[in-house]
């Protein structure tokens, strides 16, 4: 029974290929350029390859989006957001009454079932929720705002995907859809959602820049993106240094080099899109006759707002922008497992003493914290030394390391402990170790 509570290395699947050097293990078909995020979740065994632009999430690229999506949980709630479920198949009438089954061209990926009717698989879903909404025919304005929201799979048949999860056909979007009363109330919604936004990135620890944007293919009058700095990004954007200015370079008129505020000069950075914000107005409910009744008992059109967070681009950003060459950082609130506990070398002088010690720390844990019970990997591959078990740790870039090594037998025992997102090496008693990690948030 021991064993299930304790997730071992050595059973994780996790296919590891954390030797480096050649490109064999990845995904770098002939040519294709790679970038940092997909080496490394290729080597850390985060994701495999499938088909192109799609991939198997592995168990522990699974656990980090799942505490993603509790964060993201808890911001949608914070501004009143109500989690639904659409279906991925859309029908293509839906979608040519919004004109966007033609304007969306070849990124739509259109299918027909057996009697001939079709379908796309739901890219993004205004068309789908305006429908949803439309068809609650005594909708008051007593039940306005109305904010609706949902993670799924969405599909985008990108023509050339490339860097991972960071430009694939098939990635993990919250996608949240509002509705209000007024162009006024929509305003305030918008500000709302773009501070539960900006709250996310903060606790995640993320250099966001927020940016005005062009509202391309989805349409509405004010759009803005969150950007990640990033020498890969594939957006060009502009900022004031001062931060009083940022925009993407498609929504310059000509070539503004000067910030509108202060008239200093604008610098460029690259970015990659990680969230993305849409005023609508009536653009989608007028076409399905979306309707709420006015305190004067009048049908009036819904203002809407969308609002995109990329969930699976987050994971692979945060990855890109926080880790080094060679090894990953998560952003600490989202790592896989908060800890990796490395017991001694098979053979060695503490072994038996070490990892019966390492046990107990184990349980203690588990008791004096039960939010990080589930948080720990045993690293048991004990015939490998503590040195490389450590490396390996590190590249697979756990937030804390304790390591029973040659100060384990002393009276109190003293572990090792690496706190990797700072470079910090501590010498602690278990009751050290327990008090340092009382510390750590996990969703």
């Amino acid at each position: 029974a021991g064993g299930a509570k304790r997730p071992l290395l050595s059973q994780l699947f996790q296919p590891l290929n954390l030797q480096g050097g050649g490109e064999a293990g990845w995904d770098g078909r002939a040519g294709e350029p790679t970038c940092r995020s997909q080496k490394l979740m290729l080597q850390g065994g985060l994701i495999h390859p499938s088909s192109p632009g799609c991939y198997y999430y592995m168990p522990p690229a699974v656990r980090a989006m799942e505490k993603l999506i509790k964060v993201t949980d808890e911001e949608m709630r914070a501004v009143g957001g109500q989690k639904l479920n659409m279906p991925c198949l859309s029908s293509a009438e839906l979608w040519r009454a919004s004109g966007r089954w033609d304007r969306m061209g070849p990124e739509l990926f259109r299918l027909a079932d057996r009697h001939g009717k079709g379908y796309c698989l739901g890219p993004t879903h205004e068309e789908a929720v305006t429908e949803l909404v439309a068809a609650q025919s005594n909708l008051s304005y007593k039940q306005l705002p109305l904010r609706l929201y949902q993670v799924t799979r969405k599909f985008r048949d990108e023509p050339k995907p490339r860097f991972g999860l960071l430009r694939s056909r098939e990635f993990y979007m919250k996608d949240m859809y509002t509705f209000d009363a007024s162009e006024e109330a929509a305003r305030q919604t918008y500000d709302l959602v773009c501070d539960a936004y900006r709250s996310l990135f903060d606790r995640l620890g993320l250099p966001f820049i927020k940016v005005r944007a062009a509202t391309g293919s989805i349409g509405g009058t004010v759009s803005h993106e969150f950007q990640l700095p990033a020498g890969v990004g594939e957006d060009r954007l502009v900022v004031c240094p001062d931060g009083h200015f940022a925009a993407n370079v498609e929504t310059l008129n000509g070539e503004q080099t000067s910030c509108p505020t202060c008239g200093e000069k604008l610098t460029q950075t690259r970015g990659i899109e990680v969230g993305h914000t849409f005023y609508l107005g009536t653009k989608y409910s007028s076409v399905s006759n979306a309707v709420f009744y006015s305190p004067e008992n009048k049908p009036q059109l819904a203002e809407m707002g969308c609002y995109g967070l990329g969930i699976t681009r987050i994971l692979a950003a945060s990855i890109e922008v926080l880790s080094t060459e060679d090894s990953i950082r998560w952003p600490s609130l989202i790592a896989p497992y908060q800890l990796c506990f490395i017991p001694p070398k098979r053979g060695s002088k503490e072994e038996e003493e070490g990892a019966a010690l390492l046990e107990r720390v184990y349980d203690d844990l588990a008791e004096a914290l039960p939010h990080l019970a589930g948080e720990s990997v045993l690293d048991d591959r004990t015939q490998l030394t503590i040195g490389k078990r450590l490396k390996d740790a590190n590249k697979l870039g756990y937030p804390y390391v304790v390591i029973a090594g040659k100060r384990v037998c002393e009276d109190p025992p003293v572990f090792e402990v690496w706190h990797q997102n700072t470079g910090q090496v501590l010498f602690l008693t278990k009751e050290g170790v327990i008090e340092l990690l009382s510390k750590v948030q996990v969703p």
